[in-house]
């Protein structure tokens, strides 16, 4: 096995990076291609400040994303804090019996093992070991900077799903089930599928009404998401995801959607009656169109 470990949130364009020269050097070789990635997160595991970290990808999306770009196997190892405490060399001396790795992809943050200081000093324990390493480099966004989860992250928190998509190499998905809300909207004419995610840990977007690609019953739609508190109808509420598919009425309770983000419209606002609301999302609707036509 030619391998790259890590916990790959996202799967984004630096990560694709890696699995592009892994599955690359494991063909030169004539070997194969291993990615082993961790559940659940480290942070959530070791940092209590950080147990509501949000992710990027379930773990079933992060193992589809990485087959479809070509990984041979993908392993997941569970993590935990007797996980954590293994040295670089007892960890690397673990994919070498377990997984017959000859060779290893380090990139240029990539710390393994509890007493690794950085990647140069991983490198050097595992050519001790008799494992190759081969050395990868930081990807740079459009914007100039590297690619990073906790970047993307921040991104989505901001509603900016478009620099986020630049960064993930795809756009933002949501997947979940359609459970039952008040039906408000539908008296107003809009209504909506409101969707209960089937990761908890799954980060959801900023506040806000986005354009979206709606897919459901095995088609696939338009529509607009608003995410948010609902401060017109039911102020103090929870957080909801409730999306208008454009041109569709059909009872889809209890059936899966996933939601693919394509743009913010605009934030979320608290209007002084429905009818105001009403003419907001007539507005709304109009300018997602007008995105659709443009775009199409």
């Amino acid at each position: 096995m030619v391998v790259a470990t890590g916990f790959f949130d996202g799967v984004h364009v630096g990560h694709r990076h890696v699995i592009q020269q892994l599955t690359a050097a494991a063909a030169e070789r004539g070997d194969e291609s291993m990615v082993i990635t961790f559940w659940p997160h480290p942070r959530n595991v070791l940092q209590k400040e950080a147990r509501s970290l949000r992710l990027l990808t379930t773990l079933q999306e992060k193992k589809a994303i990485l087959r479809d770009l070509g990984v041979d196997h993908v392993e997941v190892l569970e993590f935990s804090r007797d996980f954590s405490a293994m040295t670089t060399e007892e960890y690397l001396r673990m994919l070498m019996d377990r997984y017959d790795a000859r060779a290893i992809l380090l990139g240029y943050d990539n710390r393994i093992g509890s007493d690794a200081s950085d990647s140069d000093q991983v490198a050097v324990t595992a050519v001790n070991l008799g494992l190759e390493v081969i050395r990868t480099e930081m990807v740079p966004s459009e914007q100039g900077y590297a690619v990073s989860s906790t970047k993307i992250r921040n991104m989505l928190v901001e509603g900016d799903v478009a620099t986020a998509a630049s960064m993930l190499g795809r756009n933002y998905t949501l997947h979940g089930v359609v459970v039952a809300g008040n039906r408000i909207g539908r008296t107003i004419g809009f209504p909506t599928a409101n969707m209960q995610l089937y990761e908890p840990l799954k980060l959801v977007p900023g506040n806000g009404v986005y354009l979206v690609e709606v897919k459901t019953l095995g088609r696939g739609f338009h529509g607009m998401c608003n995410i948010g508190l609902r401060p017109t109808v039911s102020a103090g509420s929870a957080r909801t995801i409730e999306t208008h598919i454009f041109d569709f009425d059909e009872d889809i309770y209890g059936l899966d959607m996933e939601i693919t983000f394509l743009r913010k419209i605009r934030d979320e606002v608290k209007f002084a009656s429905l009818d105001e609301l009403k003419i907001q999302l007539e507005k709304d609707r109009d300018l997602s169109l007008n995105v659709i036509t443009a775009t199409s």
